[in-house]
Order: C-alpha cells, then structure tokens, then sequence
C-alpha cells in the first residue's frame, strides 16, 4: 500500500512517484472531457521531468492539444488548459526536487519563458515543496523575476504557485496509521510525504509568506505582483479553506480530503 491514512486527523503519508499513466493518457482524458463543450473551468494539466529538453516536448504535447481544442484561439476567454510543473516530488529514489534545487531549477524556467512568449495565451504554474526559511522563497522569486524581467512583454511566465506539495522524509508507525499494516512502519518504505491536517500549519506559513513578499506593502517582486497562489496542504474543512485564503491563498485545493470522501469534499468545504 502506497498510502495510509492517519488515526484522529485527516491525514495521510504517501510513498508515491511520478503517475504509472503517460502524459499521452492524460491528455487524451482532458481532450475527451473538453471536446464539445463551451464549460470553461479550467484542467491543470500537472507535468516534470529531470531535463528542459523532456519538459519541452511535455509542453509542444500540451500545445498540440490546445491547438486542437481551439483553446489558443480564444481570444477574450480564458483559456482551459493550462501546465503545471512539478518541482517537488519528495518520492524520487537519486532525483532531489528541482524546488530545492535552484541551479537546477533555473533552466526548466527558461523553458517555460520561451514556451510563453511564443504563446502568451499559455496558462503556467509551479507546484513547490513545502519551505522553511526565508531565503529559500527569496530564492524562488528571484529566479522568476529575472525571468519576468527578461521577458520582451515584462510579464512574468508564471502565472501561479501551487503551495505547497508533501512533506518528504516523514514516518509513521502502525498505531498512528488507519487499518491494517504489515511491517514495522505504516509504509513499506518506511518514509513518505506528510500531507492533509498535519501539513496545514506548515502549508498556511508557505502561502503566506509568498503572499507578503509578492504583494506585502511594499512588494520586493513587483514583475511578479500578479502571480496567484493555489493553497495546497490540509484544507479538510470549511475553516481551514477561510484560513488559507486568510493567509493569502487565491485559490485552495483538497487532495487528501478528495481521497477520503471523493466529489463529498467540495460539499465540505463550501456548504
């Protein structure tokens, strides 16, 4: 079992990687969705890979489906696809998350510039591992405003941050997990990613102190003051969505609580 439960909170620890399903899959579901259809919420299409040269072939697939849903020539709409580019798989056996990595970071930027001012049509954010301390998100916005102010447009690339992914090199042991276990830990492979309720602090502090450096009252990052944020990281209930967008959140997501109760959850956290 790649994933366990935990007793008391609504949270989980996860030992998994990249999806078993090729990104073609993917999109032949966005595809299959959006054929026929003038909806426009929009599918955050989650990609990565090591290499820019593998992230650009990610992204002309991407285009190529964008293309064909007539997506790019939506002038005045907004558009219903757009890339997400994860930075931050805690999971990875010989692969550190390029969010940690900045060096390693800065030419999967540089992909994702040349891929928006060809297009500026095309919607981009990053989703990043959870930070704790300040240089760390001073780090990250000054990649990208240097990336925005390089930008023959002076707009920035990214248009949202996706904070925050699990946290990686967490254990459980089988009293706090729900069910069943077999082995000394609640995982087989002993360590995880954290996520749901005993995230949410740390998540809550990320969101935040993007949210003050980007727009605080005297914003250090002016290319990038309009960059919104997708709160990620324990959002179980109605109180806690009020929360991370009291903390600066655009945006919330709910994995853990989607896993637990399915389509249930959005009623949760709105009614």
């Amino acid at each position: 079992m790649q994933v366990r439960f935990t007793q008391g909170t609504t949270s989980t620890i996860n030992s998994y990687g990249y999806s078993p399903h090729p990104l073609s899959s993917y999109l032949s579901w966005v595809e299959t969705i959006l054929t026929g259809t003038e909806d426009n919420k929009p599918i955050i299409v989650s990609i990565t890979a090591p290499t820019p040269e593998e992230i650009f072939g990610m992204i002309s697939s991407v285009q190529s489906l964008r293309t064909r849903l007539k997506d790019i020539a939506r002038k005045g709409r907004p558009s219903r696809v757009a890339i997400e580019i994860n930075t931050s798989c805690p999971n990875i056996p010989g692969a550190s998350p390029s969010g940690y990595s900045f060096p390693t970071m800065a030419p999967l930027i540089q992909v994702l510039a040349d891929a928006f001012n060809q297009d500026r049509t095309l919607t981009i954010g990053l989703k990043l591992p959870p930070y704790t301390f300040k240089e760390q998100y001073r780090q990250v916005l000054e990649v990208l405003e240097s990336y925005a102010g390089a930008s023959p447009h002076g707009a920035s690339p990214i248009s949202f941050l996706t904070c925050t992914n699990t946290l990686g090199s967490s254990l459980l042991f089988p009293d706090q997990a729900s069910g069943e276990t077999v082995g000394p830990f609640a995982l087989p492979t002993a360590l995880g990613g954290l996520a749901g309720d005993l995230l949410h602090p740390l998540a809550l502090g990320n969101v935040h102190t993007f949210s003050t450096l980007i727009r605080g009252g005297e914003p250090q990052y002016p290319r990038l003051s309009g960059l919104k944020i997708i709160g990620v990281g324990g959002v179980t209930s109605k109180a806690a969505a009020k929360r991370m967008r009291d903390a600066g959140a655009d945006v919330v997501g709910c994995a853990t609580l989607y896993g637990k109760e399915g389509v249930k959850a959005f009623e949760i956290l709105t009614v």
